[in-house]
């Protein structure tokens, strides 16, 4: 075995940016940043679903928050609605047709305001002019013409009876009870006693005159009603020529200012309609509000509230399409709402009460917010869909929308929208809401996915350091030198986990560059260095890492049991890594395994006690497929094998370990022990190559911290993929103690080839006869399988505890898994 075949070349542990390739001296030479580096994807989708009019191009922004989604789309959004013209405003007005449904009206944009103040203002003049034509000159003459007219036929016609009645003998009265007939007698109105005194010829006689002077006066009762008729029907077209002359030439006035919309001119002479019915609300009400003792005196309502304008969407100040950016998106606040004022206990509105939601206010333009917060919100995404579909919003109370609560409430006319809804959530809310909403595929049309990382090419080199060009300038903190850039870069392209890509998680690399700008300040520089970008970054760890060093302690104190030197039988050191979410760090955790006699085949303890997770139980399935397709070609395996992660009490992820668990268990088998100096990382296939795993950095750097804690010996060192070498950007001090010769990295492609270097033996090939060589650890792990298969015939047939309806692992069938959850 060679095994310097197998390390690592320090100058393949980490990539750096020459600052030499970089062509300027700091970034205050340099054009701030206006365009978006590595987003050629997302950016074609955006542009496309902004350009599109069809119904149902909305967009959905996926990608990881810090990535600038929101700030690119914004940006892309602003571009286009600055070219676009402003949307028309939109009013509510009273239904004087029908007052419970108010009616929407739309003017050309930034005419809304001013038809509202001009109805104020000639509903103010007609306040004034209307009880000016009633007290004028003109108007008296003409009616006390009328009157005059009145009382002229009606005083001839009474004076008609009088005479009648005087021929007849009798006179007439006149009563708050009505017109009478009375009979005279020497001149004087007869009394009863006096009349019961007459002969019954004259008795008879009076009473057939009055009989028909009462006829009369019937008939004139109805003449005088109709001549009152009359005269009130003239005074009637008086009262409504002289409010016409005072309001039609204002009305007609204010209606020819909008020929281009017939629905406001229409309002416009409903409103006249009204006036002239109504015209005596305008004149002067002598009437005073009831007070009630101990209450709070109530207002009188106002009857000039049905004329006002309650204006919804106002853009008078716009210039080009709305973008409406919604944070808190609540039904009320994207849909609308209906205000109501308390009277007396009771609740009551109108449609001056009614209120626009952002999505209205967006209408011919472009509304953002966040997926989930949308979600989050009672009943906000069916709005939301249901909008999208009809092309209308609808303003209602919620409570009586779902049933709530029944209440008399007004009822507003619908109003037509054409907005582009954009919502930017993570690409697993995407998948989510794909799979499991129907609507949501129709009605998000586009996807916009936004890359974390991008090719690092000297082209983008540069792009990124021109944003930093770009934060400083907008931040106002120092410039960098073009070894700060470097070290920036160096910095994202580790993030990235890959020497050719580079984070794109822009809001970080934002952060550093104004906590370099600090520490440089602190140290009265007046250009951002090296050192300086190399301190904030520490000083980002420094505040997250407790939990880091109170677990490095723990491998101090011996709490945690790690041997890094020396050798063991079926003890390994495998690699983890601690994800706290904002910071993520790796350590050395030992597997053990036993093997015995039986034929339980390979078992999980972790699986066992359920603390294993799908990805780690399906590893240890694997390496159990390994095992019976490498040795167990002519005999089955006969042996039971235990694994676990000892000093963990916590679920197993992640099926990283499956090289290192396969190296105890072959250990365990022959009985041949395991280098502890070297700690091994990397998943394994059925075929036993070694595949790449994630956090590559963290492990060997956790690895490194503990071995420098009890003592470097020049031997340790780290196995792991070769497939992983690309993804290697290890810290300095890591590189350094490789270069010195006191650490190791060691890349493999196969498990045997983990094999020779953990057991320092080759690991043999078979030969032409089947045979693996006398000597490899092939051959003895064989030749242990064999011995303990023979051993097994020999043992009468045992029931094993487990009972026939359990699987290899002792455990029962499961039920078959659900659908699938989207992966990373």
């Amino acid at each position: 075995m060679n095994l310097p075949e197998f390390e690592v070349p320090v100058s393949e542990l980490r990539w750096s940016l020459d600052p030499e390739t970089l062509p300027f001296s700091t970034t205050r030479e340099l054009e701030p940043l206006d365009e978006v580096i590595g987003q050629n994807r997302a950016v074609r989708a955006v542009e496309f679903g902004l350009g599109i009019e069809d119904q149902g191009f909305n967009i959905f922004v996926c990608g990881a928050p810090g990535t600038g989604r929101s700030s690119i789309v914004r940006t892309m959004i602003r571009k286009i609605a600055a070219g676009r013209p402003a949307p028309p405003d939109w009013c509510y007005v009273h239904n004087f047709k029908a007052a419970d449904q108010p009616k929407a009206l739309s003017l050309p944009s930034g005419k809304a305001r001013e038809f509202a103040r001009e109805i104020e203002k000639l509903i103010d003049d007609l306040k004034g002019e209307i009880p000016k034509v009633f007290q004028s000159k003109d108007y008296e003459t003409q009616r006390n013409k009328i009157e005059e007219d009145f009382n002229r036929l009606r005083d001839a016609l009474i004076a008609d009876l009088e005479r009648k009645a005087q021929l007849f003998g009798f006179q007439i009265n006149s009563t708050r009870l009505g017109i009478f007939a009375v009979p005279l007698h020497k001149g004087k109105p007869i009394q009863p006693e006096e009349f019961q005194k007459l002969d019954e010829a004259t008795r008879r006689d009076i009473q057939t005159k009055e009989k028909e002077l009462s006829e009369d006066i019937r008939t004139l009762v109805g003449q005088m009603r109709r001549l009152r008729e009359e005269a009130n029907a003239r005074v009637q077209q008086l009262d409504e020529s002289v409010v016409r002359y005072a309001t039609e030439h204002r009305i007609d006035a204010l209606a020819g200012k909008y020929p281009d919309t017939p629905k406001v001119v229409d309002h416009i002479r409903e409103i006249h309609t009204d006036v002239l019915e109504n015209y005596k609300d305008f004149l002067p009400q002598e009437e005073s509000p009831i007070q009630i003792p101990g209450i709070e005196a109530i207002e009188p309502k106002r009857f000039d509230v049905k004329y006002r304008v309650n204006v919804l969407v106002d853009h008078s100040e716009s210039k080009g399409a709305p973008l409406v950016e919604e944070t808190n998106p609540t039904y009320n606040n994207m849909i609308g709402r209906i205000e109501k004022k308390s009277r007396l206990g009771a609740l009551y509105t109108d449609f001056t009460m009614i209120r626009a939601g952002s999505l209205l206010s967006a209408s011919g333009g472009f509304f953002v917010a966040n997926a989930l917060d949308v979600l989050r919100s009672p009943f906000s995404w069916d709005a939301l869909k249901r909008i999208i579909k009809r092309n209308e919003i609808k303003i209602e109370d919620i409570g009586e929308l779902y049933g709530f609560i029944a209440t008399g409430g007004i009822k507003p006319e619908p109003i037509p929208v054409h907005v582009r809804i954009i919502l930017t959530g993570s690409p697993l809310l995407y998948y989510l809401l794909r799979l499991y909403d129907e609507d949501f595929a129709k009605a998000f049309k586009v996807k916009a996915d936004f890359d974390n990382e991008a090719r690092c090419t000297p082209d983008v080199a540069l792009a990124y350091a021109r944003f930093i060009a770009r934060a400083t300038a907008q931040e106002g903190t120092l410039p960098f030198d073009r070894d700060a850039v470097a070290a920036l870069i160096s910095h994202e392209v580790r993030q990235a986990e890959n020497r050719g890509k580079i984070s794109l998680r822009f809001s970080e690399s934002a952060d550093i560059v104004r906590e370099a700008s600090h520490w440089a300040r602190a140290r009265n520089r007046t250009v951002v260095t090296r050192e300086d970008v190399r301190k904030a970054v520490d000083e980002r760890l420094y505040r997250s890492n407790l939990i880091e060093e109170k677990i490095q302690e723990l491998y101090e104190e011996g709490t945690l049991l790690v041997t890094v030197e020396g050798t063991a039988v079926g003890q390994v050191n495998a690699l983890s890594v601690f994800d706290l979410g904002d910071y993520a760090f790796g350590r050395p955790t030992r597997i053990t395994a036993r093997t015995h006699l039986g034929r339980a085949g390979v078992v999980n303890i972790e699986r066992e006690v359920r603390m294993s997770g799908r990805t780690h139980s399906k590893g240890v399935m694997i390496l159990t497929g390994y095992l019976g397709g490498r040795y167990a070609q002519e005999k089955p395996l006969s042996l039971t094998g235990t694994l676990t992660f000892e000093q963990t009490y916590g679920e197993v992820h992640g099926d990283s370990a499956s090289a290192a668990e396969l190296y105890a268990l072959l250990s365990s088998i022959t009985e041949i022990p395991l280098r502890q100096d070297l700690a091994v990382t990397g998943s394994i296939n059925q075929h036993g190559e070694v595949q790449p795993i994630g956090g590559v950095n963290e492990k060997v750097e956790g690895f490194y911290e503990v071995c420098k804690a009890q003592g470097l010996t020049g031997t340790q060192g780290v196995v792991l993929p070769r497939r992983n070498i690309r993804h290697l950007m290890l810290k300095d001090e890591v590189v350094d103690a490789v270069a010195a010769g006191s650490f190791h990295i060691y890349a493999i492609d196969h498990v045997e080839q983990g094999i020779e270097i953990l057991m320092g033996r080759t690991a043999g090939e078979r030969g032409t006869d089947g045979q693996f060589p006398e000597g490899t650890i092939n051959r003895t792990v064989l030749d242990r399988l064999t011995a303990m298969a023979e051993k097994q015939k020999e043992k009468p047939a045992e029931k094993t505890a487990e009972g026939p309806e359990k699987g290899n692992n002792g455990e029962k069938p499961q039920a078959p898994p659900g659908p699938p959850a989207p992966q990373k």
